[in-house]
Parts: structure tokens; C-alpha cells; sequence
């Protein structure tokens, strides 16, 4: 059981060693004693080794590597503390659990002081000491996954801007300002929102850049798509699970709410969400706690709750496939995120931009966009929006061999122009249903791609995944992966 429990937390975050193979470093003088614990620990399934004094741990700490340090404070070359006081100024060090004996209360204090994870006095009871180290283990695996957060986030920043110079823009600008400014607290966290907003206008930008506003800006920001979300699992992966509480749970784990650790948890195309799994996310975003499955204890979350779609709720609602009470709940605060084809010059500061990032991407020599091409991307109705022009950007520099890119490496066709409106009026998909309009582009850019889904996905600006979902979604037949 331990083994599992330490596997669940530390996953993903020590990949040189297995987790149930953690490695225990013991710096202890005392031989009987040290093989006992030795044997203990090797029977639960951890690697060990012993050194009996602190100059066999100095180096035992660089050829064996510890994941937790067992240390004794009287040493026959030195005190504990010497050895603790050089590990304090190392912050990738394990964390040590230091061993004292009868009568050394305030050299336990200054242990602590020096960043112990804890300490036990002697003589010391094994079942105690394998929980203790279990506990400094699932606390280190937590601040790697912090950590990781914040080192995730803090290089996502060049990606995560919402770039342009339109009165749209600069509106999604002063508005998400003006959101980051409310800090919220523990009874009154900040209130959710729910962006909106055609596919590809930057929805997840733009909750990252309301993220970064505020006081969250230092914890976890979790998005979780969930049109990729695989139906029989959705509530395990939004709620977590304990273990065995289906099959293939083999240990317990976290949610994604819960993972957002007081951080932003944003829900991308909310509008996907099953009607049953949308009356349980109410649930927990109105009471603010989430149990996991399998599990009857409730635990606190923290987070602030960000919803993202591309879909008419309002629709969805009336068609009895949103519930109205979520709806409510989730549009306290609303950013619309305008389409590229009203941004203007917006579209040429994008691409630009682009051009920039990719050539970068590839040392490749950055390119001109001539004028030509220029007027097209204006001219350009921009049906995948920001997500749309990042691709065929991208696409077009890897075209162009080193020569500035012209209106053929575009491949936008012959017919740029935007729609009128007696054009959009005659359109094939003005009569339809959100759904049948769906269902028909889906089909016309399975047509074009000859199947392909990864192609079809492009052309649509949608990832792979998402598109897939669609066309099981509406039982779409004939559709092949590369």
C-alpha cells in the first residue's frame, strides 16, 4: 500500500529512480540500530543505505542520490547539524528527518530551524519511522508539482500574451485588468468567468493572461479540455479517485480541480461537458469542496473557477443540453473574445508576430511579408481566427525556402475576400442548426483533407483530439489518422 501511495504522488516528478524504490540515505553511528532499520525499510520496498559517519554521507549524497535523509545528530566525526546547515543552502536537496536522542530538545529545534522535515527521538519505533518518511516524501513530491507549476507558467509568458491594437483588444485588455484587481478570500473567492468566443480567438490566452493579473498569478493554472475528456473517466480525472475505486485505480490520485491548488482551474469548451457531469461541476464550484471517487471525505478547493466555449449555452440550454443553473453560475463575469475578421490591422501584428516566433523556433532567417500578401491576410475571412493565421504562418515559412513569403505561400486560394452579406445570407450553413452547421464543416474539411483528420483538424484551426471527439460526436464515418 505504501508503495502505491508513493508512486500515485511522486510520479512523473523523480524519473531517474522508481518511486517504490525511493532512496533512504541513514547517517547513524549506532551498527545495531542501523541494520534494523536497514532491514525495515528494505522490506517496504525502498532502497537504503547506511553510513556511519558524516564524512561516508558527504559522499554517499552524490553517489547514491537520497530521496529522503535519515540523520543523527551526534556523529563520532562531527554534528548533524553541520552536514543539515550545508543541505539548507542546496534547495534540490531530500528532505532530511533528523534522529535525536533523550535530552536534545533544543538541538531538534535548531534542526528544524535549518529546514528538517521532521524529527523522531530515540528510541525510535520503525512503524512511526515509515510514516514519517512517507510524509516527507508525498510533502517533497508537492513542491516539485508547485515547482513545476510555476516553472511552467513563467515560460509559457512569450505565448501567452493577448497581442493587438483594436478597440476589441485593448476592451479584453482593461477588463481583464480590472478582474485581476479583485483578490477575493477565503469565504468570497474571486468570481468565476466564462469566456466566449469563436474557435481560435485566444480563450486560453486569455485566461492565463486573467491568471497572471491577480495574486493567483504564483500558484498552479490547470486547463482541462473537457471535449477531450474520455466520458467513462471524466469524473475521476475532474474529481480524482481513491484506490480501487474502478478498475485499473491501483492508487489514489488528485483531480484537476483539486490539482489547482488555490491556483485557476480553467474549464476549455465547457459547453462539451455531459448533463450529469455538469450538475456535479455545480456542485463543487457552489460549495467549494470535491470528493473524490470512491471516497466519502470531502476536501476544500481553493481555486478560482475559468470556463471557456465556442458554443451558444443560451442554445443549448433551450435544446435541454446545458443546464440553465451552471449557465447562471458560470457567467457572473463574461469576456467575449472577438473573431480576427474584426480586429483589422490587428491581423498583420499577429503575423508578424508569428513569422518572428517561428523563425526563432527553426534558426531560420527571418522572412519578409511582402505586400501582396499583406493585403491578403486583410482580405481573409479568418474562419479559425488567431489559431487559423499561427499555422499557416508557421506553415508558410517552412515553404518559402528563405524567400520573403508572398501571397502563394499563403495558399488562401483565390477567393480571400470576406462575405457579404447577401453572400452569408445564400450560405449553405445560414438555415442550419449549431449542430448541423457543425456537422457540415466537419464533413466539407473531411472532403477537402480526403479523410485525413489531421489535416481536416488544420484547416478547421482545431486540435486533432477535439476533432476527433466531433466526429464520433456525430457519428462521422470514414476518417483516418496519419
Amino acid at each position: 500500500m505504501l508503495a502505491n501511495l508513493l508512486t500515485d504522488d511522486l510520479s512523473g516528478f523523480r524519473s531517474s529512480t522508481p518511486v517504490h524504490a525511493a532512496r533512504v540515505l541513514l547517517i547513524e553511528d549506532e551498527a545495531l540500530f542501523a541494520r534494523a532499520v536497514v532491514k525495515r525499510l528494505a522490506g517496504a520496498g525502498y532502497a537504503c543505505e547506511h553510513a556511519a559517519t558524516l564524512a561516508a554521507g558527504r559522499e554517499s549524497l552524490n553517489s547514491f542520490g537520497p530521496d529522503v535523509i535519515l540523520l543523527d545528530l551526534r556523529l563520532p566525526d562531527g554534528q548533524g547539524v553541520d552536514l543539515l546547515a550545508e543541505l539548507a543552502r542546496d534547495t534540490r536537496a531530500a528532505p532530511v528527518i533528523v534522529l535525536t536522542a533523550y535530552g536534545e530538545v533544543e538541538d531538534a529545534v535548531r534542526a528544524m530551524k535549518l529546514g528538517a522535515a521532521d524529527y523522531l527521538k530515540k528510541p525510535i519505533d520503525l512503524d512511526e519511522l515509515q510514516l514519517v518518511i512517507e510524509k516527507a516524501l508525498r510533502t517533497a513530491g508537492l513542491r516539485q508539482k508547485v515547482d513545476y507549476s510555476r516553472s511552467r507558467e513563467s515560460h509559457s509568458g512569450d505565448t501567452a500574451q493577448l497581442l493587438g491594437e483594436s478597440p476589441a483588444m485593448h476592451a479584453v485588455r482593461e477588463q481583464i485588468a480590472a478582474l485581476g484587481s479583485l483578490t477575493g478570500n477565503r469565504l468570497a473567492p474571486p468570481p468565476t468567468v466564462l469566456i466566449i468566443g469563436e474557435t481560435g480567438t485566444g480563450k486560453d490566452v486569455a485566461a492565463r493572461c486573467l491568471h497572471r493579473a491577480g495574486p493567483l498569478a504564483e500558484r498552479p493554472f490547470v486547463q482541462v479540455d473537457c471535449a477531450s475528456l474520455p466520458r467513462e473517466l471524466i469524473e475521476a480525472e475532474l474529481f480524482g479517485h481513491e484506490k480501487g475505486a474502478y478498475t485499473g485505480a491501483q492508487g489514489a490520485r488528485a483531480g484537476l480541480l483539486e490539482a489547482a491548488e488555490g491556483g485557476t482551474a480553467f474549464l476549455d469548451e465547457i459547453g462539451e461537458l455531459p448533463l450529469d457531469m455538469q450538475a456535479k461541476l455545480l456542485n463543487v464550484i457552489e460549495r467549494r469542496v470535491v470528493r473524490r471517487v470512491g471516497s466519502t471525505r470531502e476536501r476544500p478547493i481553493g481555486a478560482r473557477f475559468v470556463a471557456g466555449t465556442n458554443r451558444d449555452l443560451p442554445a443549448m440550454i433551450a435544446a435541454g443540453q446545458f443546464r440553465a443553473d451552471l449557465y447562471y453560475r458560470l457567467n457572473v463575469v463574461t469576456l467575449n473574445m472577438p473573431p480576427l475578421r474584426e480586429r483589422g490591422d490587428d491581423v498583420l501584428l499577429l503575423a508578424q508576430r508569428f513569422v518572428t516566433q517561428t523563425a526563432r523556433r527553426y534558426a531560420l532567417v527571418e522572412p519578409v511579408i511582402q505586400k501582396d500578401a499583406r493585403t491578403a491576410l486583410l482580405r481573409y475571412h479568418w474562419p479559425g481566427n488567431v489559431r487559423e493565421l499561427k499555422h499557416l504562418i508557421e506553415r508558410a515559412l517552412l515553404l518559402c525556402q528563405g524567400r520573403d513569403i508572398g501571397p502563394a505561400d499563403l495558399g488562401l486560394g483565390t477567393s480571400t475576400e470576406r462575405p457579404s452579406a447577401a453572400n452569408e445570407s445564400s450560405s449553405p450553413i445560414a438555415s442550419m442548426t449549431l449542430d448541423e452547421a457543425e456537422r457540415w464543416m466537419i464533413e466539407h474539411a473531411l472532403e477537402k483533407a480526403r479523410g485525413n483528420v489531421s489535416q481536416a483538424a488544420r484547416r478547421l484551426g482545431v486540435s486533432r483530439m477535439t476533432l476527433r471527439y466531433r466526429i464520433d460526436k456525430h457519428g462521422l464515418k470514414g476518417a483516418v489518422d496519419e
